[in-house]
């Protein structure tokens, strides 16, 4: 009989190591996947000011677009580091980023700047590096959820304190599309 309760009870050890390191593991991985968000989110921030010089360069005139543009970009530099805090001020900055892509359209000189595409392009390929961190990071987050919400692993998960993460989700379906180069 005490054999069998030494079995039981190194069974349960086993499992309990194990699932401990699986969500220590997934743990790491949301935070791993959010940094590589972040990193994305501040490349795009990067490229704003110059594209805003450019723009004003060729188009002064379209002054309440690239303050609205710039406005966004401060909110979304200014916003806590969370997904759920930065998803609002983020979709803002990527919205102005379309408006100022649309009425750029509108002057053939711009479009014609070899900076203006230069910078086109890049914020195009930031914004297609955003769409792929937020879907691996919401990957992650989905992994840990699932593994901190079932059982049996939800008993180690809220014996130690592990919470669900969160995701970082489009404000609206628009946002996501990138930004188009032409």
């Amino acid at each position: 009989m005490t054999v069998v309760v030494a079995v039981i009870a190194a069974a349960l050890t086993v499992w309990g190591i194990v699932a401990y390191n699986l969500l220590v593991r997934d743990r790491a991985r949301v935070a791993a996947a959010w940094s590589d968000v972040d990193v994305q989110l501040k490349r795009r921030h990067d490229l704003i000011p110059k594209l805003v010089e450019v723009v004003q360069q060729h188009a002064g005139y379209e002054r309440g677009v690239l303050e609205r543009l710039v406005l966004a970009r401060a909110q979304a530099q200014e916003a806590a580091s969370g997904p759920a805090d930065r998803s609002r001020p983020e979709a803002a900055l990527g919205r102005d980023l379309r408006n100022l892509m649309a009425v750029a359209e509108a002057y053939p000189e711009l479009k014609a700047s070899q900076g203006f595409l230069d910078l086109q392009r890049g914020v195009s390929q930031a914004e297609d590096q955003i769409q792929f961190a937020r879907r691996y990071y919401n990957g992650t987050v989905n992994n840990l959820n699932t593994r901190v919400d079932t059982f049996p692993d939800l008993l180690v998960a809220r014996l130690l304190g592990f919470r669900p993460a969160e995701y970082f989700e489009l404000q609206a379906p628009g946002e996501a599309q990138p930004a188009e180069v032409r």
